[in-house]
């Protein structure tokens, strides 16, 4: 086999608790032992925001010590986090891995930041128009998503394709830049080859088992502090109308705290948004995409990173 052309960039990826993360670390080992460093860089559109640990499944500080870690902690709750600027901070974090001489491993179940590096897409460089961004958001908390999700299928069909349609983040910020600019957002965001060669790994479960996973996670969070989590979060003044806190099972955490849901509620109910969260990432990531190469061990996922990095 004839070496690439261009580094190779690994990509790991799937939906929640399908094991990402210590698929990603077994690689990091592995990929050391045979002489070459590795970093990683987190696309997780979650876990870039501090204080949300627990309930986003973040790597632990014992993780966090394996391996340099890039786009985790990178900004507060309150504050907005987009794609196009996903793709900015990842694309610096990848070139100045590759310029030391490392291998990056980009580690995330959130699609759009996946493939966005992954096939070089340019999202536009729209400023958030709070007025727009309010008026819309309001909208779908009177009307429901599924209105706003509507006036996208109308005004962008092509972007509607690619959208969750229960996403109000992504659709809000979808129409908000439609109306900013007076074009469909699907035709702002164009294609570029990247400079590096992607592999995409990815653990294959059936659907019940990744339910089982989910489930034992879920009640692992909540006997490990995610309740304090919440609780600290709301008395440092965030609030749980945040976007930030559309993560699967804050917003039934926090009505632990007010009082309105039970112990046993929260965990059912998060475990359900979980559910349906892992139902969304597999429409980005699925079983018959030649694009990614699926796996059933981790150790597979290895063999296949160090073949990539190593001969």
């Amino acid at each position: 086999m004839s070496a690439p052309s261009k580094p190779v960039v690994l990509f790991v990826v799937g939906p929640t608790a399908s094991g990402k993360t210590d698929a990603a670390l077994a690689i990091v080992d592995a990929l050391r032992g045979c002489g070459r460093p590795a970093e990683i860089v987190n696309a997780d559109s979650r876990q870039v925001y501090r204080g949300m640990s627990i309930g986003t499944a973040k790597p632990s500080s014992d993780e966090l010590a394996r391996a340099p870690h890039h786009l985790v902690d990178v900004v507060d709750p309150s504050d907005g986090f987009s794609l196009a600027e996903f793709l900015r901070l990842a694309r610096a974090a990848i070139a100045e891995i590759l310029a030391r001489g490392a291998t990056p491993i980009v580690v995330g179940g959130t699609g759009q930041y996946a493939w966005g590096l992954a096939e070089g897409w340019q999202a536009p460089e729209v400023a958030p128009n709070p007025e727009i961004r309010a008026r819309l958001e309001a909208e779908a908390t009177a009307l429901g998503v599924a209105v706003l999700f509507q006036r996208l299928q109308a005004a962008d069909p092509e972007a509607a394709t690619l959208m969750d349609s229960r996403n109000v983040r992504r659709l809000v910020r979808a129409l908000e830049v439609i109306e900013i600019t007076g074009r469909p957002f699907s035709e702002q965001r164009t294609k570029e080859e990247p400079p590096f060669e992607s592999r995409m790994l990815a653990l294959s479960f059936s659907r019940a088992d990744l339910y089982e996973r989910i489930d034992a996670r879920v009640d692992s969070m909540l006997a490990s502090g995610w309740v304090h989590e919440v609780e600290s979060l709301l008395a440092a003044g965030y609030t749980s109308d945040l976007p930030a806190f559309s993560s699967a099972g804050y917003r039934e955490v926090a009505q632990l705290l007010a009082g309105v849901l039970s112990m046993e509620q929260v965990a059912e109910k998060a475990k359900t948004a979980t559910h349906r969260l892992a139902r969304s990432q597999a429409n980005w990531f699925r079983a018959g995409d030649e694009r990614i190469s699926w796996h059933r061990t981790s150790e597979e996922i290895v063999q296949e990173a160090v073949q990539a990095c190593c001969s």
